[in-house]
């Protein structure tokens, strides 16, 4: 039963809390494939529109994820690439266990404070969606991530998401120690041996052994010591894997109580979640095991420290930025709402738009590190308009008030292969383009064709059947 599991793995796992050798071989053997997924809840406003999407994905109907506002299970996975609405935003596909952040976040900081966050281990963007649609519009969110194509996807996810206070930064974990003292939390999902998601992805089997889990472990102290200088005293930082190896879970935990000035938060659980305490020999740590034979979700750990004293946050120069005259100001204030809460930078041929904090912070931010995408890019002003960016209308800025053509299913997933969906409309000129209310990007609409403006490289490549 048990014979594409590493006996190696099994062995190691014996007298850990809350491990049944019997049920966690069975489990694997049986190999079920959990599907879950987070709504977006500031592009689904109303339980209607969140319900017209769920029923969409699944008629049969969905479950809920216990530990989690907006996630749900669905009872079989449908093509999500053929859906308007996962192009849209409307909600991340998720790992149910990973959603169990949230309920670390709410218990350890004040989420309507105005928090600087960095999720450093951040591609391809579940945990940076979940915590921006936690933290207050008044915080920033740096999602980071060290390899340069995923740092692309998350820059991608995340303006599908619609957020307009979160910065994509492609940085090693090193670079963070110059910001001494600069964020309210930090949540490092570290790279591990990814025992935990062998039921998911049987193919990880092959890549783990007992070596690979010492070098994880030493790679996830290293990345921990070089970015906690960046926390500030009383700051919070979450811990994570995907990996069920002591060495990864439980001895981090020790090793961060023995190295560094940081005090453990045990989390309230409810106790039909089936999630299991675990508290350290050593240092009487508590961390949180997730077995898949126990709830429905993939093996996952997590623990919350508070820094107990650090450095203060160092005093950076302040560095001028090129903010936008009130001409160039007139010709994007009609594209977004409430143009007066945001601040506009012009950044070589772009115009971005950014939240008040995010503004006041970000040459701080550019002077430190490798700023992939921040805030939103609203396009480049041409001489007499906006040419308007896919961020723009991939975002919760802009205006309800634009001209929209709607467009059936055929139709939208023709527009999202950058094709021509065959539309007959009496709108000229620029246009979103929506499916069920929900903005899926551009087009221009001259008198005898329409140019379809959505960004080649986010375009459906798969054939498209039955639709």
């Amino acid at each position: 039963m048990s014979s594409h599991l590493p006996a190696a793995l099994i062995e190691s796992l014996a007298g850990l809390p809350g491990y049944n050798r019997e049920t966690f071989e069975r489990v694997h053997a049986a190999a079920e494939k959990i599907t879950s997924l987070r709504l977006n809840p500031f592009k689904l406003k109303t339980q209607e529109k969140a319900q017209e999407v769920l029923q969409a994905l699944s008629p049969a109907g969905v479950g809920k994820v216990p530990w989690s506002g907006d996630g749900y299970y669905l009872p079989a996975r449908p093509s999500f690439t053929f859906d308007p609405f996962f192009h849209a935003g409307a909600y991340y596909v998720q790992e149910a266990s990973s959603m169990f952040v949230e309920q670390a976040v709410r218990a350890t900081v004040d989420v309507s404070a105005p928090l600087k966050v960095l999720d450093l281990c951040a591609a391809p963007g579940g945990k940076s969606t979940l915590l921006q649609s936690l933290i207050s519009p008044e915080s920033i969110l740096v999602a980071n991530e060290v390899i340069k194509p995923r740092a692309a996807l998350l820059a991608d996810n995340l303006t599908k998401w619609g957020a307009v206070n979160v910065v994509v930064s492609n940085n090693d974990p090193r670079d963070f120690s110059k910001l001494s003292g600069y964020f309210d939390l930090m949540v490092v999902d570290a790279p591990c041996s990814g025992s935990g998601l062998f039921r998911r992805d049987p193919e990880l089997v092959k890549e783990w052994s007992p070596e690979s889990v010492a070098l994880c472990s030493q790679r996830q102290q290293r990345i921990l010591a070089d970015v906690l200088p960046a926390l500030k005293e009383g700051g919070v930082v979450i811990y994570s894997t995907c990996s069920f190896s002591q060495e990864e879970d439980e001895a981090i935990l020790d090793w961060l109580a023995d190295h560094f000035e940081l005090e453990n938060i045990p989390v309230t659980i409810d106790e039909g979640w089936k999630i299991i305490p675990t508290v350290t020999h050593k240092r009487n740590c508590t961390g949180y095991r997730f077995y898949p034979d126990k709830l429905k979700g993939e093996g996952f750990f997590i623990a919350c420290f508070r820094k107990r004293s650090g450095e203060s946050a160092r005093k950076f120069k302040e560095q001028k930025t090129a903010l936008l005259s009130a001409k160039e100001r007139g010709k994007i204030t009609p594209w977004i709402n409430a143009p007066e809460d945001h601040q506009y930078f012009q950044h070589q041929e772009d115009v971005l738009i950014l939240p008040p904090l995010l503004a006041a912070e970000i040459p701080l931010l550019q002077q430190q590190l490798y700023i992939r995408k921040a805030g939103v890019k609203a396009g480049q002003l041409g001489a007499k308009e906006l040419i308007p960016d896919h961020q723009l209308a991939a975002s919760t800025l802009v205006s309800d008030d634009l001209p929209a053509v709607s467009l059936s299913l055929p139709q939208a997933l023709q527009y999202l292969r950058k094709e021509d969906p065959g539309v007959t409309t009496d709108v000229r000129g620029w246009a979103l383009i929506r499916y069920g209310d929900m903005n899926l990007g551009w087009a221009k609409f001259l008198s005898n064709r329409m140019n379809n403006y959505y960004p080649k490289e986010l375009r459906i490549l798969k054939e498209i059947t039955g639709v």
